[in-house]
This record gives C-alpha cells, sequence and structure tokens, in this order.
C-alpha cells in the first residue's frame, strides 16, 4: 500500500507550503511571495517540478482510497490552493461542502433514495451499491458552482471555468502531499434530496465529489493525452 509522503513529495510539499501565506481580516489569502517580489525557484527547477506534478497525477477511483486522508492542516492548505484559482471579479463562484465520517450516513440515504426515486425497481443489492458509495474515501468534498446574480454578473460559464480551476489546484496539491484523488458524479448530483441536505439556494448546482486519501496502488493512465495539434488552431488563412 503507498501512505504517506515520499522524500521527493516532501520537497514538493516544502516548495508549497513556503508560499503558502495567509492574510488576515478579510477573509482572502495574500498573494504568495513569488508574486510580490519573494524568492522563487530558477525557472528550469519550477517548470519541471510542475511538469512532473501535472503529468503524473492519476484520477484513483474513490474505492482505492484509504486511510490515511489529509490532516486538519493539510485539508485547510489544500482549500488555500482552490482560493488560488482564477476568479473574475473576486467572486468565489463556487464553494465546497466537506462531509466528514460520522454525516456519510446521511449522504448514503440521498443516494440510495436518489436512485429509488429514479429507478423504484432498483433491486436491494442496487440500493446497497449506492449507499456504499458515500463511505469511499477518507475525505470527501461535495463541489458547489454557486451560478446566481452577482455583482459584477460574471458569466456562468466563466464561473465554472473558476470552480474547475480550484478543483484542479486541490488535486495536484494532493498529489504533491502524497496522496490520491479522484473525482465523481452520476445522477444523484441533480437530486433534490441532495439539494436539501446540503441546503443550497435556487442558483446554486451541485457539479460533482472531490476524493482524496492514500492510493492502494497507482494503475497508469488509460488511454493517451491528445497532442497539441488535435485541440489547437491558429486564426488566420490555411497554410
Amino acid at each position: 500500500m503507498e501512505v504517506g509522503s515520499s522524500a521527493g513529495n516532501r520537497e514538493t510539499m516544502a516548495m508549497m507550503t513556503q508560499h503558502n501565506q495567509n492574510g488576515k481580516g478579510d477573509g482572502r489569502s495574500r498573494e504568495p511571495e513569488a508574486a510580490t517580489g519573494g524568492a522563487m525557484p530558477p525557472a528550469s527547477e519550477s517548470w519541471a517540478f510542475a511538469q512532473t506534478l501535472i503529468h503524473t497525477r492519476r484520477n484513483v477511483a474513490p474505492r482505492r482510497l484509504l486511510e490515511p486522508g489529509p490532516d486538519d492542516a493539510q485539508l485547510q492548505a489544500l482549500l488555500a490552493l482552490a482560493a488560488a484559482a482564477p476568479d473574475h471579479g473576486q467572486l468565489t463562484p463556487w464553494r465546497f461542502v466537506i462531509v466528514p465520517q460520522d454525516q456519510r450516513h446521511q449522504l448514503a440515504d440521498v443516494f440510495a433514495l436518489a436512485l429509488v426515486d429514479r429507478d423504484p425497481s432498483a433491486t436491494e443489492a442496487q440500493i446497497a451499491s449506492a449507499r456504499e458509495k458515500a463511505y469511499r474515501a477518507p475525505l470527501l468534498l461535495v463541489a458547489v458552482a454557486c451560478l446566481g446574480p452577482r455583482e459584477p454578473d460574471t458569466p456562468s460559464l466563466e464561473r465554472m471555468v473558476s470552480l474547475g480551476a480550484a478543483i484542479q489546484n486541490m488535486l495536484l496539491g494532493a498529489h504533491a502531499m502524497g496522496f490520491g484523488s479522484g473525482l465523481t458524479s452520476g445522477k444523484a448530483m441533480a437530486s433534490n434530496r441532495l439539494r436539501d441536505l446540503l441546503a443550497l439556494i435556487e442558483e446554486e448546482q451541485v457539479v460533482c465529489c472531490v476524493n482524496i486519501g492514500s492510493a492502494t496502488r497507482n494503475k497508469p493512465r488509460d488511454g493517451l493525452r491528445p497532442e497539441p495539434a488535435a485541440f489547437v488552431q491558429t486564426l488566420g488563412p490555411a497554410a
């Protein structure tokens, strides 16, 4: 079982922690020292670090995520990374709901009842499987997009981009700490029962669950990543 942090991950975490300075008074974090003139590693080291961190992260199924998960300090550090996501107008157009272990039964009930709502003929085994999904991974957060009127009224698609960036920051941070992570969704995300449990207002929308823990094993990535030429074009006359 792969748990804890390797020497490389400890070095990665040290680099991240060095730049994690919290502000006071307004609920927002100060910019890292590097953005205000503080020391940064040489560009070549930073680039190599970023490439390795991004290319080696894998999505891990929640059933393969076991204890230990992030402790309280690590969780707060991950949430601080989420706060560093691009955010047009500084709306913070998203939030996360932590589901602790002693409250997983509520989420399990919602998953089971949402299944029965969709399929009254669901078997006992299917209902049990739906309930079990709430108990996977030591750390489970529900990602919520806030799409209601704000000032400035940033378009909803931009807000979703901000949420995606916040989630990616957390996933990369968890990877740097030595944890595995994965995203899960499904039809239960649109359930009114889940909305009620999370006390969502009308303009909020559940997007996915973020699962973090110690990976029992890391599987190779399935499939190949696309080459840039497959998703990039240049405006102008064809060559």
